[in-house]
């Protein structure tokens, strides 16, 4: 190793050294220009193995920087990769890692994951102790929700984030009707064209009854639906309910605040 590389690699370390809240057992490396070079030096880092979050949030990551995930050694319970470049070959990298077999929270808002990494995720047996998943701003369509939607891979699954995933009606009745997604109690769902069938569809699902928390704000919900979800049988552990920026009228608004559903909540957030 010459005196270039000595210094680059001691500079590294610093880094790690100075994001590392070890009560916490974080390692902050968000917006740190970490790449390939440094993830290779994270897997060498003595302290690695007490991180349990890691937050690797906009660094330009890609899917050479995510083999290189595969060679950290720990236990971590949270991985956050939001606003990076992973794309569906960085999902599959992911899928098949032992890296996230522990984890418990998983961020990927704000990547390109499309059907092909839902699929992936799907057909892994490495989420099994998974909790939350973010997914947000990803084109899963409604393909690749309903590869999710199918898939016996997240027993454990209690918080699902798909704003802005190109759902539409047609995803949200995937998940409606799902006979694996059996204990999920935070679902978020907004800006996603979801429209009068996808809100029925969530208005008498089976297996939507753990839910506590749904955001279904900025769709295309009108009357017919709003009405539908006023009169659920679904909803009775709901707790908090996010659904303005649709387009229900004020009449059928109105019969919403009044209904049983309402008086349940905690929040209710709507025009």
């Amino acid at each position: 190793m010459n005196s270039l590389e000595k210094l680059d690699r001691s500079a590294t370390e610093r880094l790690f050294n100075d994001s590392f809240v070890e009560a916490q057992g974080l390692l902050d490396l968000e917006d740190k220009n970490i790449g390939l070079e440094e993830l290779k030096l994270l897997a060498l880092w003595e302290s690695f193995p007490r991180v349990k979050k890691l937050y690797l949030s906009n660094n330009q990551l890609g899917d050479r920087e995510t083999e290189a995930l595969q060679d950290l050694k720990g236990n971590l319970r949270a991985l956050y990769l939001n606003h990076n470049m992973l794309g569906d070959e960085a999902a599959r990298i992911l899928a098949n890692s032992e890296l996230v077999k522990t984890l418990t929270c998983l961020m990927l808002e704000a990547n390109n994951i499309g059907p092909a990494g839902a699929r992936a995720f799907a057909e892994s047996e490495n989420f099994r102790n998974l909790e939350e998943l973010f997914l947000d701003f990803n084109p899963l369509g409604p393909e690749g929700i309903q590869l999710l939607a199918e898939s016996n891979a997240f027993p454990r699954l209690e918080a699902l984030h798909l704003d802005s995933t190109r759902c539409g009606d047609a995803g949200v009745e995937a998940l409606a009707r799902s006979q694996t997604l059996t204990g999920i109690q935070r679902l978020y769902l907004c800006s996603n064209g979801i429209g009068d069938s996808g809100a029925k569809a969530l208005s008498i699902s089976e297996n939507l009854k753990t839910l506590r928390v749904l955001s279904i704000w900025r769709n295309e919900i009108r009357d017919a639906g709003g009405e539908a979800m006023a009169a659920s049988e679904t909803f009775g552990n709901l707790d908090r309910l996010y659904m303005s920026l649709n387009l229900i009228e004020k009449p059928v608004r109105k019969i919403i605040r009044g209904s049983d559903l309402a008086k349940r909540l905690t929040t209710l957030v709507m025009d």
